[in-house]
């Protein structure tokens, strides 16, 4: 099963293939390259994929793990599989260890809004819905 998200929409897929066609039809139309050239990659390997609007660029994060954390805070946070706000405790300050589009190991930092972003949308790969 993978996850896509982009922004506040979610796309849960069964299977690679599935996923690869879903994203080219409805999601990546701007971004077919990518998939196509790593579309073989992508069928061979579990992966646990997210995508984050940074407003000026997408970044894609396959297998994301956020590997370091400081100065937490509790806040609320909605959520398209929820109505409503909920409490939960993030951190202003994360490291995260992910493989970028074209499978190359990447390490991090971020901090804010983003790192905020990034903790919850970790959380749905991990089965967390606030």
């Amino acid at each position: 099963m993978s996850l896509f998200v982009i922004g506040d929409l979610h796309i849960h897929f069964g299977s690679s293939l599935k996923a690869t066609e879903q994203l080219k039809g409805k999601v990546w139309k701007n971004h077919e390259e990518i998939f196509r050239k790593n579309c073989e990659k992508m069928i061979r390997v579990r992966k646990r994929i997210i995508i984050v609007s940074l407003g000026f660029v997408d970044m894609i994060m396959v297998n994301p793990v956020i590997i370091q954390k400081s100065q937490p805070y509790d806040t609320e946070e909605g959520c398209l599989s929820l109505q409503g706000v909920r409490k939960t405790k993030r951190f202003r300050k994360i490291k995260v260890r992910y493989h970028d589009e074209s499978f190359k190991d990447q390490t991090q930092e971020f901090e804010g809004y983003v790192a905020q972003i990034i903790q919850h949308e970790c959380d749905h790969l991990e089965g967390i819905i606030i």
